[in-house]
């Protein structure tokens, strides 16, 4: 009969432990997620690089990016979709929204699937990806609510954007990751 309660003890300390842990994880994951929040406002309110609509640097990305090479493909997801909602919310409208969600969960698919084949020693390769295919997303959104199939033309522009804004999002993630020490939890 006692080792059926130690076990039982045992149990339930480790059930305990264990939901601490989640509770940690969704508190961090919740700060990177405030994070790139911030960093997508600050990036809002500054003005245009280029005169060309629809091109930024996606600065936010670099946190997703981190979330993607530190923690996992869903918990990425879990960071962008919730940065994506706020953002909406905050400062967006609802037609903005579908432009950054659908880029945005296109983009997580390439990266994730990039991430999965060569790992996070090449973030700036997946980035770029990401980047890519977050503009393809847009294009696709766009040509979906305007109905014009000359809204392609702008592609060419958006691909050479994306390779170069993922590359310096990738790049700003590289050093972040071999600069910053980061207690996994």
């Amino acid at each position: 009969m006692g080792w059926h309660i130690n076990n039982y003890v045992i149990d339930i300390s480790v059930k305990v432990k264990e939901e601490k842990m989640e509770i940690k994880r969704m508190v961090v994951l919740s700060l990177y997620t405030t994070i790139a929040l911030i960093i997508f406002t600050i990036e809002a309110a500054l003005p245009e690089l280029v005169p060309i609509p629809g091109i930024k640097l996606g600065l936010a990305n670099i946190i997703t990016l981190f979330v993607l090479s530190h923690y996992s493909a869903k918990e990425a997801l879990l960071v962008l979709l919730v940065r994506i909602f706020l953002a909406s919310i905050f400062i967006g409208q609802i037609v903005s929204f579908l432009y950054s969600f659908c880029g945005g969960v296109l983009a997580w698919c390439g990266m994730a699937a990039v991430h999965k084949i060569v790992g996070k020693q090449y973030i700036y390769f997946i980035s770029i990806m990401g980047g890519v295919f977050h503009n393809v997303g847009q294009i696709l959104v766009a040509f979906y609510i305007l109905k014009l199939t000359g809204i392609f033309a702008y592609l060419p522009y958006l691909i050479i954007s994306g390779i170069i804004t993922g590359l310096f999002t990738g790049i700003v993630c590289w050093f972040v990751n071999k600069h910053i020490v980061v207690k996994l939890v």
